[in-house]
């Protein structure tokens, strides 16, 4: 709007002030003359004079929509006359590849049906050189074309010619002054580096420009230096020197070293109400007496202080590290200054991104409600607990500060796919096509409850399940599940069926502790057995198992998936006493320990350690059923060989069928062993982040036997693919078997949905 203008028209139209009687718009569109009346304050009745009108025209202009307004007056008719802004009916970019587009339209800030302003044209303009920046490309010009839609230009196209610009690409990157980190060093953590050897090959450097890290690498540089002792260190702002007629870039950083420093003492002054045993805290901590004063551990020191701190309450707490350097030794005592705040309660509790899982499903894993001292340490395994439940893919806890003595929680919630269709395959040389399906759900209608149908199949075989547990009955500590199950075995020349149901009560003794009960009931009929079979161990008949089974679990994992912290474990004794026809005590221990090292080493790698033992105890005179026999072999257990075929075994020569049918030559035959002995050490790594895809190396070792543990051993290693996909977590298993003895079965692949990692 040009101000003299409207100035001049004010004037001439009102030279009096006058009561108005009437009021009348011309080129009006976009508001109603009453919203018109209501934005510039004229109304008849009211008076008409310089300040009114002026205030009028004011009024009227900040609503965006005019580019011109002026008053005109006579005996109290006033006449305000509009003209606005033309509107956009179409955008166009040029010169923009197909996929940023929608980016650019998304950040532009301009959208069809708004009124023309040059400020919001030059403001997007800016945005799309910004956005092609940040893809380091620069001399990005953006050219307007504004053309009318119809005569009275009322509507406008709007054109924007795009011409990205060139990349900068940094060839070397200088480290001036630097003694003790060469670039090699500080690589991995600067944000601009030099260009690579085929640089344009995936995970390799192009040396583009980022120009928006930029700034922030100078700091990276000197976190390196910190890290290592050298708490003098400075790094100067990056000096970016192009020759703009190729794009190429030289990266300058002036640094000064200093000296490293070590530690000559530690000290902590808190206040006294906290009761902290600082000469305990001091020995627990990372860093002592003599160390390099590595800044980064010196921060993991401090954040153990907060985390003690906090778990008494005081949320808001403050850990201070104060060094004191003495340059005649180069040494420095570290004092951690506490300041706790004040003891901070739980406000409200609300729960949000649970769109199946109900409310009182997630409260229930909470340790931290409404009315609670904060705790941190209750805040974590609150998370933990959450994540381990396996309804959520991601889980996050925040914080907000109502006053100084109180703060809300939100629980945010991603649900993932909790039901699935779960499946498996392998082939073996005796078993043939292995095949596994199953349907379950983990979380039925929200409420927790989990279920599942399964199925295995194989040339000789055919097994199902159908199982249903409540992990809280009632909300309560307490849970309760049983499961009916239905199988049948076609060997050789002898057929196995058997059938029955289990029911397990259990209880959460701790957090992450919890007993259990079981009681089994099995018949199994064997029909087809001769006495060579007979005589390896195989009852044959009508056996009937009624079996008692306590046991504890542990599990302080963090993810019920992907776990990167935390162990899980368990101990199980079955006693088989009670029943007519077997009689045994078996043992069962399993053990899971999960490591994440990207504390250590930056990369998100996991480590995994996996084992289990079983073992049985019996009387000499009751002989063990094939069929309660211990095996190794397949995806759970040695990977490489087929399920159950790594075993002890027994040969049968010439046995004669109870058809009378002489079977000529020898064979050897699975037994199954008393005691067995597996585990196995995985390495995890991302491979694709965004879709949940990681890939997985591995060694397998198993032993097991009769009289002694070790009279077979097998192990094995390979690799393969973990992915979280909407049917559940997949796994491809690649793996060879490193010391197969003639006569074992042995597969290469395998795959299993459904199964935790």
């Amino acid at each position: 709007m040009n101000k003299k203008i409207v100035l001049i028209a004010f004037l001439i139209g009102i030279l009096n002030a006058n009561t108005i009687t009437s009021i009348e718009y011309n080129g009006l569109v976009h508001l109603s003359p009453e919203s018109a009346n209501e934005i510039s304050g004229l109304r008849i009745g009211g008076v008409i004079d310089k300040k009114t009108a002026n205030e009028a025209i004011l009024n009227l202009y900040k609503q965006g929509y005019f580019k011109d307004i002026f008053i005109e007056e006579n005996a109290g008719r006033v006449v305000v006359n509009l003209v606005e802004k033309p509107v956009i009916a179409k955008i166009e970019l040029q010169g923009v590849a197909t996929n940023d587009k929608d980016n650019i339209m998304n950040v532009l800030g301009i959208k069809k049906g708004q009124m023309y302003d040059e400020l919001s044209l030059k403001t997007g303009m800016t945005r799309i050189k910004q956005y092609f920046q940040a893809r380091s490309y620069f001399d990005t010009v953006v050219t307007p074309k504004i053309e009318p839609v119809h005569d009275n230009n009322s509507s406008l196209a709007l054109t924007l010619v795009v011409n990205r610009g060139e990349k900068i690409t940094i060839n070397n990157v200088h480290l001036i002054g630097s003694d003790v980190l060469k670039y090699s060093k500080i690589e991995p953590a600067i944000s601009n580096k030099e260009r690579e050897f085929m640089g344009w090959m995936w995970g390799r450097n192009d040396g583009a420009v980022k120009i928006f890290e930029l700034p922030g690498d100078p700091q990276k540089i000197k976190d390196e230096y910190l890290n290592k002792g050298y708490l003098d260190a400075n790094v100067s702002n990056p000096f970016l020197n192009t020759d703009f007629s190729t794009y190429d870039a030289d990266l300058s950083y002036f640094i000064q070293e200093g000296e490293k420093f070590t530690i000559k003492n530690i000290q902590i002054q808190a206040p006294e109400f906290l009761e902290l045993d600082t000469d305990d805290l001091i020995d627990d901590m990372k860093l002592e007496q003599g160390d390099v004063a590595k800044y980064n551990v010196i921060k993991k020191d401090a954040q153990m202080l907060e985390n003690i701190v906090a778990d008494k309450g005081y949320a808001f707490v403050k850990v201070y590290p104060q060094f004191l350097k003495d340059y005649s030794d180069n040494s420095i005592n570290l004092i951690y200054h506490i300041n706790p705040g004040e003891k901070v309660y739980i406000r409200n509790v609300t729960i949000t991104g649970n769109d199946k899982t109900v409310d009182r499903v997630v409260r229930r894993e909470l340790y931290l409600t409404e009315g609670n001292l904060y705790s941190k340490t209750d805040l974590d395994d609150s998370r933990s607990a959450l994540k381990r439940t396996g309804y959520f893919e991601e889980v996050e806890i925040k914080e907000e500060r109502i006053d100084e003595t109180h703060l809300d929680l939100e629980i945010v919630v991603k649900e993932t796919g909790t039901g699935s269709i779960t499946g498996g395959i392998g082939y073996g040389s005796s078993d043939g096509l292995l095949l596994n399906f199953g349907v379950s759900e983990s979380n039925l209608f929200g409420s927790g409850y989990k279920g599942g149908i399964n199925i295995d199949r194989s040339d000789d075989s055919l097994a199902a399940t159908i199982s249903l547990r409540n992990p809280r009955v009632m909300d309560s500590p307490y849970s309760l599940g049983g499961s009916i199950f239905a199988n049948k075995y076609e060997w050789n020349n002898w057929e196995e069926k058997n059938y029955g149901f289990s029911i397990t009560g259990g209880r959460m003794l701790t957090r992450h502790l919890n007993a259990f009960l079981s009681y089994e009931l099995q018949k199994s009929e064997i029909t087809g057995l001769n006495e060579f079979y007979r005589d390896a161990g195989y009852l044959n008949g009508t056996q009937i198992k009624s079996a008692v089974i306590p046991g504890l679990s542990w599990d302080n994992t963090d993810d019920y998936y992907i776990p990167r912290s935390g162990f899980s474990a368990s101990e199980a004794v079955e006693f088989a006493m009670f029943g007519p026809d077997i009689k045994f005590i078996r043992n069962s221990t399993k053990f899971n320990f999960y490591q994440g090292l990207s504390e250590w080493i930056e990369y998100d790698l996991i480590f995994r350690y996996k084992a289990s033992f079983g073992y049985f105890l019996h009387s000499e005179d009751d002989k063990l059923p094939i069929n309660e026999k211990l095996f190794l072999g397949g995806i759970s257990t040695i990977r490489g060989f087929d399920s159950r075929s790594v075993s002890p075994k027994t040969q049968i020569c010439d046995p004669v069928s109870e058809s009378g049918v002489v079977i000529p030559g020898c064979r050897m035959i699975d037994t199954g062993g008393k005691m067995a002995f597996n585990n196995s050490v995985e390495l995890s790594f991302p491979i694709f982040n965004r879709i949940k895809m990681r890939g997985l190396l591995f060694f397998d070792y198993g032993l097991i036997g009769n009289e002694r543990l070790d009279e077979i051993n097998r192990y094995s290693t390979g690799f393969g693919i973990e992915w979280i996909t909407m049917l559940g977590p997949l796994q491809l298993i690649f793996a060879k078997p490193l010391n197969d003895q003639p006569g074992d079965e042995t597969s290469v692949f395998e795959f299993n949905i459904g199964r935790r990692f």
